[in-house]
């Protein structure tokens, strides 16, 4: 009876005294890059037990019931790690952790500053990385539009009518940025009007930007700096993919990508885009259609080789068709290249080939080709153009570490480009008859990247370009870069020279309205430019897990020769010519990395800028730039809904416009104004995603008179003097002409989009 009476007794003083028997857990945590291990979060999941590391990276702790538990390290920036451990015993246990940076923050791989792969932080030249992700988060058809969301980069509308448009960087003109696909100069001369908007979003696996002259790797048209246009790798790449959405306006994009083996060692990737638009809307009520109405389809392909000691090669190829018009809201094909009913038509033709191949040495030799065959048959009211264009590009490059602080680039290059239309610019003079242009542009160029200590790296560039109508070009450059342990902070010093060998018919779609004849006052020169940027780099880690980066510079950019479009001299022509004088831009930058422990994130940055010109000691603002820019992109994740909101914008400050004239009444510049977009996108399992919102929130659109007389497009009732100028009359008070080159932002107002993405992996 006793015993009975004892024994649960007994057993719940033995549950007690298990139940009171913790175990204590020691460790430290390093991270990958040797950084301070200060603040990293160490817990037991499921319960409340958790701390954070000392100063030297250790940590306690205390209380641990009895069980297998799962122990956690987490810290901004780098991969999260689990590991498990039994407790059994009442005792103390060790465990030490190593976390790995993650990928995606600021310390992502690059390419595009020194042609060769490596660390962002450890680069010595200043590069921008936009991973695919970041422009999911405001969906759009084409790069054009994606990089809108880009701080200090700004596509410009160059036409109301056929929307076409080049991309600005800092302030300068798109003719001074060069456009490359996986590091080809693929986005050139003739196509800079209208493949932008032939590059799919859904090819991209991150966008690379180096703001300021890359003239001594890249050459010609990375005066004012360059985007680089990563595509994805067959192996990285979802097994099968399809991403489509609507608008309330009509717009419909659908994007399909597929993976396949064509052989144990050969990997391919295929994708397929469509756009379309087909609803003429004029909102402003000016007679025209408010954007260009586009039937697009491009079709990508790329083949991945694996070969021995991970050697790459690499071939990818695009084709892309475009049927776009603008104009008379009543314009059909029947009215194509007449005067009696205005509008722009284009058919675009396209093909490209690009590739790499590392040679089979055991020396560091790779080859990278591209050609691409561009043809074009459009017409501009009754002004007919038609134009052909092939660019052949080949470079080898030779790296070698020397002496273990020297790691040398070696390159030679050579690009050949044909270019044939039906305008004077192709018309021998002497002959009277058509004759193509086909420059030869080859190129040497050396590098050495000097790591001085830890701390220090020096990287010493030159190339010597020989172009056969322009002669010899030299460009050289410096980038020097200092950092603390760990990289927590970067500062880098670049100073470089770019040059520019320009074809104005090619990159000037303002030349080819209709609307204006074009002048050249004399034999162009190639236009040479001065850079130097100051660049600093902060990251912060704070105790609550909250991160923030931040990535600042100072830029000034010197031009010579520079070759300036004059519009105001007459309304009617366009005068090309060297400046007789000097062009200056300069000014600040500031992008912002804030990430919350909350699931609160917000990345943003501004631009403050002066673009001038100064010619025979006066000084005016360049044409259609702004003086501030801002743009952000905050993101809220709701895990428990598997729900994301993101809210995109840009601002801008007033720009100056192309007036017709003295009397022309318009304002001189425009108004500030401001994009706004609101996504929300819903995880419904592994493989699907829904997603919608409202693009233009604000509804903002330009004024509607920013197509000067769209009711007399052919001039019919425009009288001129002896000197070719307008005359002011009863039924033309301002002296105006037809003119579309008031543009400064597109007529696209708000509108409703949904989505929905498939991915199989």
């Amino acid at each position: 009876m006793i015993k009975i009476i004892f024994l649960p007794i007994a057993l719940l003083l033995s549950s007690i005294t298990l139940l009171a028997q913790t175990a204590t857990l020691s460790g430290t945590v390093k991270l990958q890059n040797n950084q301070n291990a200060q603040f990293v979060n160490v817990y037991i999941k499921g319960t409340s037990i958790g701390t954070t590391t000392a100063e030297n990276g250790t940590f306690t702790l205390k209380n641990i019931p009895m069980g297998e538990k799962t122990i956690v390290a987490t810290f901004i920036g780098f991969k999260k790690e689990y590991k498990k451990i039994l407790f059994k015993e009442n005792k103390t246990y060790t465990l030490d952790f190593l976390l790995e940076e993650e990928t995606n923050m600021m310390n992502d791989v690059v390419i595009t500053g020194t042609m060769k792969e490596m660390s962002k932080l450890n680069s010595p030249v200043p590069v921008e990385v936009y991973s695919a992700k970041y422009f999911e988060n405001n969906k759009s058809a084409s790069i054009f539009e994606s990089i809108q969301n880009v701080n200090g980069v700004r596509p410009q509308l160059n036409c109301s009518v056929c929307n076409t448009g080049d991309i600005h960087i800092n302030g300068l003109e798109g003719p001074y940025t060069m456009v490359l696909i996986d590091g080809m100069p693929i986005v050139s001369g003739l196509s800079t009007v209208y493949g932008l908007t032939g590059i799919p979003a859904s090819l991209i696996e991150r966008v690379e930007i180096v703001k300021g002259p890359a003239s001594t790797l890249y050459g010609s048209e990375a005066v004012g700096g360059l985007i680089n246009v990563i595509t994805k790798k067959p192996l990285n790449a979802p097994l099968f993919s399809t991403d489509a959405y609507t608008t309330s306006w009509g717009e419909v994009n659908a994007d399909i990508g597929a993976k396949y083996k064509i052989s144990k060692k050969v990997n391919a990737l295929v994708g397929l885009n469509y756009f379309n638009y087909e609803n003429i809307i004029d909102n402003n009520n000016d007679g025209f259609t408010d954007i260009t109405l586009q039937d697009r389809i491009s079709l990508f392909n790329k083949i991945s080789f694996n070969r021995k000691n991970n050697r790459e090669f690499n071939i990818g190829s695009r084709y892309v068709y475009e049927d776009r018009w603008g104009g008379d809201v009543s314009w059909n094909p029947e009215f194509r290249g007449g005067d009696s009913v205005y509008g722009e038509s284009i058919y675009t033709s396209r093909w490209e080939l690009f590739g790499n191949y590392q040679l089979p040495t055991k020396e560091k030799f790779n080859l990278q080709f591209s050609a691409n065959g561009h043809n074009q048959n459009s017409v501009y009211g009754n002004t007919i153009y038609k134009a052909n264009q092939r660019i052949g590009f080949s470079q080898l490059t030779w790296n070698k570490e020397l002496f273990t602080s020297h790691d040398f680039l070696v390159g030679a290059a050579y690009r050949y480009t044909y270019y044939d239309d039906n305008t004077p610019a192709t018309l021998n003079f002497d002959s009277l008859r058509n004759k193509a242009q086909e420059t030869h542009l080859p190129g040497v160029f050396v590098q050495d990247q000097v790591s001085l200590n830890e701390f220090n790296t020096l990287l010493l560039g030159v190339r010597y370009d020989y172009n056969s109508v322009h002669g010899n070009i030299f460009s050289p450059r410096i980038n020097y870069k200092w950092n603390t342990e760990g990289n927590k902070t970067v500062v880098r010093l670049s100073l470089g020279n770019g040059f520019r060998v320009a074809n104005v018919f090619t990159e000037d779609h303002a030349a080819l309205t209709g609307s204006r004849e074009v002048v050249f006052a004399g034999e162009l020169n190639p236009e040479t430019s001065r850079n130097i940027n100051l660049n600093v780099v902060k990251r912060i880690y704070l105790k609550d897990e909250t991160y923030l980066g931040l990535d600042g510079s100072v830029f000034y950019t010197y031009f010579n020769n520079r070759i300036v479009p004059d519009y105001e001299t007459n309304p009617n022509q366009i005068i090309y010519d060297n400046l007789n004088g000097s062009a200056e831009s300069k000014g600040v930058s500031l992008n912002v990395d804030l990430t919350l422990p909350n699931g609160l994130k917000l990345m943003g940055g501004a631009t403050l800028m002066d673009v001038t010109i100064d010619e025979e000691g006066e000084e005016v603002r360049q044409l259609l730039t702004e003086r501030f820019t801002a743009v952000w992109n905050i993101e809220y994740t709701i895990l428990p809904w598997n729900l994301k909101l993101n809210y995109t914008g840009n601002i801008y400050s007033p720009m100056r416009l192309p007036l017709l004239g003295e009397l022309d009444d318009r304002s001189e510049y425009s108004p500030w104004f401001s994009i706004q977009n609101i996504q929300i996108t819903k995880s419904i399992n592994k493989q699907w995603e829904i997603y919608g919102g409202v693009k233009n929130i604000l509804n903002f659109t330009p004024a509607s008179n920013s197509i000067a007389r769209s009711f007399d497009p052919f001039d019919e009732n425009v009288q001129f003097n002896a000197e070719g100028e307008v005359i002011a009359t009863e039924n033309n008070p301002n002296a105006l002409t037809f003119d579309p080159t008031y543009v400064y932002a597109a007529n696209l107002g708000i509108r409703g989009f949904v989505g929905l993405k498939y991915t199989l992996k």
